[in-house]
């Protein structure tokens, strides 16, 4: 198996090129570790599992790290540094005072990690992040393809829809991506349930308890599941909080909390102040579709299911997502709609460029509302047919 990944190019170029620190961050299992010793197989590597490493580099001096680095390798890695008090300031430490050392460190609480290293780490550090696999990923890495492309944007910012013929079930492939997603695990372990369920507990809750994020798991969790359950819908603070019964203060947080954990994400509406466009309200989408359906609790065929068109949606805007960050491509993703209720569910726009995309899992005829407001855009219809 080929574990090469789409993001691999950015972090080796900026080995080459960057002095300043780089932070990798994504959820748990998504394959930081992995990348980190493949890319950097001879980087001095620093776990903070390892409790004597974490009681050392919890002191914040730098004789007592002097104690565990090896000077003599320019690169090192800490890895789990979320598992810190204060992971920003003992890289600071290193920074500073190790000149020439390549600093590279990977946390999978964006939250934590963040909250604590923006102001020490200012100017020092640059940021990348890692998902689950993308569709190309997957199939790289299941043997279904020799190398790995960028398909998806390009059949959407290019004009051909050709139908192209693979040696793979292509539509068997994509059902299993709808319903179990692609943390790199499901790889080796093709439709396995019980993985995905564990991932509930340990991947949403782990670090969010450990890091005293949250103080109540039972009402993060029913906050997480109607969230699933409402995927490419508006999301509405005040009605959850109802809902739930519980202050809208605490929904925004535990929704932001979700967001820096890589967990979901919230699409923006376009607009150009317009009094009839939607101009700030969100919508919600998960990062990996398999832990959603844990959520729920529904691994049902995609081809029985009443949300399959919203499986379908949250899966190409997730790529595309995945794509615009991995590749730096530069597309600001929004979606728009009018008050009336015409609407686009994803908005590429950069410089003068302007893509709507309609994503169907069916063939649909293609509304004119966004492109009478907006002549100069372009519109694509993407569906499960047409996609790949």
């Amino acid at each position: 198996m080929n574990l090469t990944r789409q993001v691999d190019l950015g972090l080796t170029e900026h080995s080459a090129h960057y002095r300043q620190l780089m932070v990798l961050l994504g959820a748990r299992q998504v394959g930081k570790t992995t990348i980190l010793r493949r890319l950097f197989p001879d980087a001095q590597y620093l776990l903070m599992d390892n409790e004597p490493v974490r009681r050392i580099l919890e002191r914040y001096d730098i004789n007592a790290y002097r104690q565990i680095i090896d000077e003599s390798q320019p690169m090192l890695i800490l890895d789990e540094v979320h598992l810190l008090s204060d992971p920003g300031r003992a890289a600071k430490i290193i920074y500073d005072q190790i000149p020439g050392k390549q600093l590279i460190i990977a946390g999978s609480s964006a939250f934590n990690i963040k909250s604590k290293t923006t102001e020490s780490l200012a100017g020092r550090k640059i940021d990348y992040h890692l998902y689950p696999l993308t569709f190309s990923e997957y199939l790289y890495q299941i043997g279904m393809q020799n190398s790995l492309n960028t398909r998806i944007l390009d059949r959407i910012l290019n004009e051909t829809s050709d139908q192209r013929l693979y040696a793979f079930d292509l539509d068997a492939v994509l059902s299993t991506v709808l319903v179990y997603g692609t943390y790199p695990d499901m790889v080796n372990l093709p439709s396995d349930r019980k993985y995905l369920l564990n991932l509930v507990e340990s991947v949403v809750f782990k670090d969010l308890l450990e890091l005293k994020l949250i103080e109540n798991q039972t009402m993060a969790l029913a906050v997480l599941k109607l969230l699933a359950y409402q995927i490419g819908n508006l999301v509405n603070y005040t009605e959850l909080a109802g809902r739930l019964g519980i202050d809208v203060r605490t929904v925004k947080r535990y929704i932001d909390i979700f967001e820096q954990s890589f967990l979901i994400y919230r699409l923006y509406p376009f607009a150009t102040n317009h009094r009839d466009e939607i101009g700030k309200t969100p919508k919600i989408y998960f990062h990996d579709l398999g832990l959603r359906n844990a959520l729920i609790g529904d691994f049902g065929d995609v081809g029985l299911r009443s949300d399959r068109g919203a499986l379908f949606e949250n899966f190409i805007i997730g790529e595309i997502y995945r794509i615009n960050t991995y590749l730096d491509v530069g597309y600001r993703l929004n979606y728009w709609r009018l008050k009336q209720g015409a609407e686009i569910d994803l908005v590429l726009s950069r410089g003068e460029e302007l893509i709507g995309v309609e994503i169907t899992y069916t063939a649909k005829a293609l509304g004119k509302s966004f492109l009478n407001r907006y002549p100069r855009a372009r519109l694509k219809l993407v569906t499960s047919s047409t996609f790949y």
